[in-house]
């Protein structure tokens, strides 16, 4: 492995040449057109273009809808480079010339700047490839979004099919002032659950209540009651946050309905803290379903997200020192864990290191105009990930290759 600032400027001269028209226009297409999860057909179908092109042998389908390209270099280690590919069901409100023409449906979380970042970033290394040795595996991974992309490239094979790899990298564009790259050793991003509950009353007419027992009146109790199982059973030290998305029930003013149903999204970062809050979902959901009288005891179905993000630390602390040298110290900061979460680590076999970061992109004069004196006041007032009016800056098309680029460079010189 090559010193930080020998990596940092070989990743700057081979990206000297890169055609940022090119990149825009690549990945103006795809803004323009979104695909949802393991519906991204025409993005796969670009992405491997662009891949065989580079001298990429490309395989398609991988995981339903997943793209993977291996170019082989020579003795050395096998470096895996992984963007996603789908979109959001949300309708556009940008105004951009290149908004999305998918009504409904649009790029809210950036994933088709992901997908350039990674053809420049292959096509970078392939027309470079007398500068290193070693084995370039680039990962399009079909449904991030769901939490069952990378799940779904692991069950196809990927990790038999294709080169074991020895590092995993990824990158993902945030809210911040464009330019930043910001890494976290360690524990970086949360782990997610999903948990669907069916409260089971006792339906009648809305005249007579003394009838039914109301599912919608327990279940409302239980949305109340839950807000307090954070505030009341997680220690100050900890972070967690439990989020009620979905509250279903009913079908006319007048009738009281048999069930109702509730869509919950749990977020953790330690898997005791998880757990305890997975017993107390279960707990206050029965213990509200009891003293309602409700005749069939509820249904808590957990389904299982992503698992933490948790980079190697050793790892992370060479690429930062990498992107450092390649941006500026002052660029590489620590935001330290968030509760985002990613199913990015699921692609990594069992023992292999991996590094994920940030890279903020937020226009200046949006940033410059967002009320707050400071970042966190600052991020609150900015179009962010899933926002419809989420708009990453493309002055940082060039930067996002180069810092993939230069994160496979430290592995592969």
């Amino acid at each position: 492995m090559s010193e930080p600032a020998v990596v940092a400027r070989l990743a700057r001269e081979l990206t000297a040449g890169l055609k940022a028209g090119d990149l825009e226009d690549f990945y103006r297409d795809l803004h323009r057109h979104p695909e949802l999860a393991f519906r991204e057909h025409r993005t796969s179908a670009r992405l491997a273009g662009r891949l065989r092109g580079a001298g990429f042998e490309v395989t398609e389908g991988v995981g339903r809808t997943g793209v993977v390209g291996v170019l082989a270099n020579g003795d050395g280690p096998v470096v895996w480079l992984r963007g996603d590919m789908d979109a959001l069901p949300v309708r556009e409100a940008t105004g951009l010339d290149h908004a999305s023409t998918v009504d409904g449906v649009m790029h809210a979380c950036g994933h088709d700047l992901h997908v350039t970042w990674l053809v420049g970033a292959a096509e970078t290394l392939a027309a470079a490839r007398e500068t290193w040795s070693g084995t370039l595996v680039v990962v399009g991974q079909p449904a991030e979004e769901d939490g069952g992309g990378a799940g779904t490239m692991v069950a196809d094979g990927i990790h038999e099919r294709f080169p074991r790899p020895d590092v995993l990298f990824g990158q993902h564009v945030t809210p911040g002032l464009a330019g930043f790259c910001p890494h976290t050793p360690g524990l970086m991003m949360s782990a997610s659950d999903d948990i669907d509950v069916v409260v089971h009353g006792v339906g009648g007419h809305g005249s007579r209540p003394e009838a039914t027992v109301d599912p919608v009146v327990t279940a409302a109790y239980v949305v109340t009651r839950l807000q307090s199982v954070i505030a009341r059973e997680v220690a100050a030290k900890e972070s967690a946050v439990l989020t009620v998305g979905q509250f279903h029930s009913g079908t006319r003013h007048n009738i009281i309905p048999a069930e109702a149903r509730l869509a919950l999204n749990l977020r953790t970062q330690s898997p005791q803290v998880r757990e305890r809050l997975l017993a107390a979902v279960r707990r206050v959901v029965e213990a509200e379903c009891g003293a309602a009288g409700c005749p069939v005891p509820p249904e808590v179905t957990v389904m299982p997200g992503c698992p933490s993000t948790v980079n190697d630390t050793a790892l992370d602390q060479e690429i930062a020192a990498v992107h450092r040298e390649l941006l500026g110290a002052h660029a590489v900061p620590d935001f330290g864990p968030v509760m985002g979460s990613e199913d990015f680590s699921r692609l990594a076999p069992p023992g292999v290191p991996y590094d994920y970061w940030f890279v903020t992109a937020t226009p200046a004069d949006v940033w410059e105009a967002a009320p707050g004196e400071d970042l966190a006041e600052k991020l609150d007032h900015v179009p962010a990930n899933h926002s419809p009016l989420f708009a990453p800056d493309l002055s940082v098309l060039v930067p996002g290759v180069r810092t993939l680029v230069s994160a496979a460079l430290s592995q592969l010189t």
